[in-house]
């Protein structure tokens, strides 16, 4: 049975190490690393380990170690349980780790002793023993990595746990730094009107997820905020909750190499004002500029013409969801920029890109907007196509392939199939400024795919009840088609709400309705809904 992953504040508890073997070095050393006091009981050591005498030389040389670490060279005794621990706690040490060999009978009784007194306690080799284990870890600064198989070899997890750090960018640590500086810098200036609508406050942080690292991402993650420019400056609670969504958005999509390179007053600036970048205008030379889709996420689907204009320009402007697999791609020397488009500042940060994009054309540069999926599927490519070739660059368009097809294929759902399927309709879940789509009939015989549709997803299945759809219909949500994460759930128009409010947002994502969404797989009996997180291998 898997054990619940907790990260304990260890400053200030005493923990009792028990053996003289060499693993005692490393759980004296963590601890120690961790803040806490150590006692170690051991008897004299022999040549063996005579490793433990030199690392505790070593640690009696460093003033602030010694003064937390105590070695008491005898045998256990039972009452060493009750007697080094802290005054608030009646001498009741926090935790024991027990490094004594395999063939030690202590070993059993100790952990029979900790057991009855609710103390935690970790028996090295002997999962049965202990009630916690130590995962295999890697720190670096603020973020922490830990990989346990449960007691199933120590070499696995150490080995998951390389393999994990090795696909992390070098500058993941820095990442964790401005994200926490960017947080904390959001929190200080909504702080200072922190007595107005402080309960509609702490409701928004709830609901973002910041109180809990793994708490699941609420299915509001992606939930509508209106853009009406009048009301965001006259109410101050829909700006602190643009100014939070947008900072859960900027940590679930820009690339985590780019993380670390983020302007905190540069982004504090822009959320605050909402001021799009004015494009000074030049003469006398001319560039280039293409309207390039970047596919539903993996890599390996974009197209080669793609891959060729994002590896050869001097300016990409990509949108917040162009995936990081994507945006790794794009050779360091090219400049990439990131569309600020948090929630409520959708206007301005399209602005910012256009006039940024007319700006680098006037300098005679290379430009590639790249855009989720196909540039013209529900997306403002051709908004954009008109507003540059107004200004004088007609823009090469590269399609992408868009999540509305590939998702269903890779969600094992054929949008077509004899018998059941012989039309394909895209809609999208959302009108202008929030506004609610044309709602199409119901056709049997059609699959139907809404865009932009999960945000408000309740919404959506009530338009479609009143506009007569059954409710029996088959239906799939589809997130992340194609990215190592994607996830598929599965269930009839009835249930999805419950579905997607029961397993929470891991946007982007797209609802599939229609029979042709049970035709290769199907919710087992009794059940509501069915989950897949495989990927199809992409």
């Amino acid at each position: 049975m898997p054990g619940l992953l907790i990260s304990q504040n260890c400053v200030g508890q005493v923990h009792l190490v028990i053996g003289s073997t060499a693993l005692s070095i490393s759980r004296v050393t963590k601890s120690l690393q961790c803040g806490a006091s150590v006692f170690l009981i051991a008897p004299e050591i022999g040549p063996e380990n005579k490793a433990l005498e030199v690392w505790r030389n070593e640690v009696e040389s460093k003033e602030e170690q010694s003064a937390s670490f105590k070695w008491m060279r005898r045998d256990f005794e039972d009452n060493d349980l009750l007697s080094f621990g802290r005054a608030e706690v009646e001498k009741v040490v926090d935790a024991v780790f027990i490094a004594l060999p395999a063939s030690s009978a202590l070993r059993s009784h100790i952990s029979s002793m900790c057991k009855r007194w609710r103390i935690p306690v970790n028996v090295a080799d002997a999962a049965t023993l202990s009630t916690f284990t130590l995962l295999s870890t890697h720190t670096d600064g603020p973020l922490q990595i830990g990989v346990t198989t449960s007691g199933k070899g120590c070499r696995l997890a150490s080995r998951v746990r390389r393999e994990i750090v090795s696909m992390l960018p070098h500058n993941i640590a820095q990442s964790c730094e401005k994200i926490g500086e960017l947080k904390q810098t959001i929190e200080e200036e909504d702080a200072k009107d922190l007595e107005e609508q402080t309960a509609n406050l702490e409701a928004l942080y709830h609901e973002v997820g910041q109180h809990d690292d793994d708490a699941i991402q609420s299915h509001k993650f992606n939930e509508l905020v209106l853009e009406e420019e009048h009301d965001i400056e006259k109410n101050r609670v829909q700006k602190k909750k643009q100014r939070m969504r947008w900072l859960s958005q900027v940590v679930e999509y820009y690339p985590l190499t780019q993380l670390a390179s983020l302007s905190i007053e540069d982004l504090s600036l822009q959320y605050k004002q909402n001021v799009p970048v004015k494009s000074e205008a030049k003469v006398n030379k001319v560039g280039t500029i293409a309207l390039v889709g970047s596919g539903p996420g993996a890599p390996g689907l974009l197209t080669t013409a793609a891959l060729t204009a994002i590896t050869t320009a001097d300016l990409v402007l990509a949108d917040k969801l162009v995936p990081a697999g994507v945006l790794d791609l794009i050779p360091r020397h090219v400049e990439t920029f990131i569309a600020k488009k948090f929630p409520g500042n959708a206007e301005a940060a399209q602005q910012e890109l256009l006039c940024m994009g007319l700006s680098a054309l006037e300098e005679g540069k290379s430009v590639v907007r790249l855009k989720q999926g196909d540039p013209y599927i529900f997306g403002r490519g051709a908004e954009e196509y008109i507003y540059f070739s107004d200004h004088g660059f007609k823009p090469t368009v590269i399609p992408g392939i868009t999540s509305a097809l590939a998702g269903p294929l890779l969600g094992a759902i054929s949008p077509t199939h004899r018998d059941v399927s012989d039309q394909v309709l895209i809609c999208t879940g959302t009108g202008r400024q929030g506004a609610a789509p044309a709602i199409p009939e119901f056709v049997k015989s059609r699959t139907t795919v809404f865009l932009m549709a999960l945000h408000r997803l309740a919404d959506v299945i009530k338009w479609l009840n009143d506009a007569g759809w059954p409710m029996d219909v088959a239906c799939a949500i589809i997130e992340r088609a194609s990215c190592p994460d994607q996830r598929v759930i599965r269930t009839t128009l009835k249930n999805v709400s419950e579905a997607f409010e029961a397993t929470g947002s891991r946007p982007p994502g797209i609802l599939v309705v229609g029979y042709s969404c049970a035709v290769i797989e199907q919710v087992p009996k009794g059940q509501k809904w069915a989950i897949d997180e495989n990927c199809m291998g992409l």
